[in-house]
């Protein structure tokens, strides 16, 4: 769980800082709308493990952007949210604690629901 807990800092400050250089409107407000959901998710997952005994890990790796231009962050987050997404599923499929499965399927629906609304933005400039 502090691995998903990571990834969820990770997100909010890729989101976050994406969304204050995006130029246009509309992909900025849903990618800062969305950065909001990341930091709830850390709450969720915080809780959970520091109900089992440890301590939510705030180390992360060096941040990738996706650049600086909207196509690329939009195409990172998409590429963000699948990577979860599939992080996810595989626990959901192999964890034995039905309070963990909750939370991550409630999570799954969210981050399914993220890479919906970058696809959607991304198809918008494409085309």
């Amino acid at each position: 769980m502090n691995e998903d807990f990571v990834r969820e800092i990770e997100a909010s400050l890729i989101y976050v800082r994406n969304a204050f250089i995006m130029p246009r409107c509309d992909p900025s407000r849903v990618t800062e709308a969305i950065a909001v959901d990341e930091m709830r998710h850390m709450n969720w997952l915080a809780e959970l493990i520091v109900k089992r005994g440890g301590k939510p890990g705030m180390e992360h790796k060096e941040l990738d952007f996706g650049g600086d231009d909207l196509y690329g962050q939009l195409k990172k987050q998409i590429a963000l949210e699948t990577e979860t997404i599939e992080i996810y599923k595989h626990q959901i499929e192999s964890i034995d604690d039905q309070e963990v499965i909750g939370v991550l399927k409630h999570i799954l629906d969210e981050e399914k629901r993220h890479r919906k609304e970058f696809r959607m933005r991304l198809e918008k400039i494409s085309q």
